[in-house]
């Protein structure tokens, strides 16, 4: 039963819109995770992480990683101690900082993560099938909107402490 299923029609719209939208997330992001184990004996953490060094191909500073990641550093070093144990990525001193490390794909970890790549963008448009493609811009149209209102209400939060 997925957290969708528990509401009421007597709920506010918008609480079920919320939660429509993080069911299919949920449901979305279980299957990726479900194939990319099954087809490439891997997790999603470790195709995130290679992720954000494939858009860095000069490699990223550990911290910058975890943040961009939104993870702590323990959690990427971890990961990154997994694939140079594989030879997937590669970790360098950072020159004047003794207490940095560089961390970069290797050629053989950039060719593993192309190929994940290609399946991932498979297994995203196979989640979208349903749709047209106007529904999808008028989904992506209408989705920008509620980012927009998130932003907002950020800013306001933002304020307002």
């Amino acid at each position: 039963m997925d957290i969708e299923t528990r509401l009421h029609t007597d709920h506010a719209d918008e609480l079920r819109l919320w939660l429509r939208m993080l069911t299919c997330t949920q449901l979305i992001e279980r299957n990726i995770r479900s194939a990319l184990r099954e087809k490439f004996d891997t997790t999603l953490p470790r195709f995130d992480l290679m992720a954000q060094l494939e858009r860095a191909p000069e490699g990223l500073k550990m911290n910058e990683l975890s943040r961009r990641l939104m993870v702590t550093g323990g959690n990427i070093t971890g990961i990154t101690d997994q694939l140079v144990n594989e030879g997937l990525v590669e970790r360098m001193s950072v020159e004047g900082d003794r207490r940095a490390y560089l961390v970069r794909l290797t050629p053989e970890g950039r060719a593993s993560f192309k190929a994940m790549a290609h399946e991932h963008e498979t297994w995203i448009t196979q989640a979208f099938n349903g749709l047209t493609d106007k529904d999808m811009a008028q989904l992506h149209k209408l989705l920008g909107s509620v980012k927009d209102s998130a932003v907002a209400m950020n800013l306001m939060t933002d304020v307002s402490e």
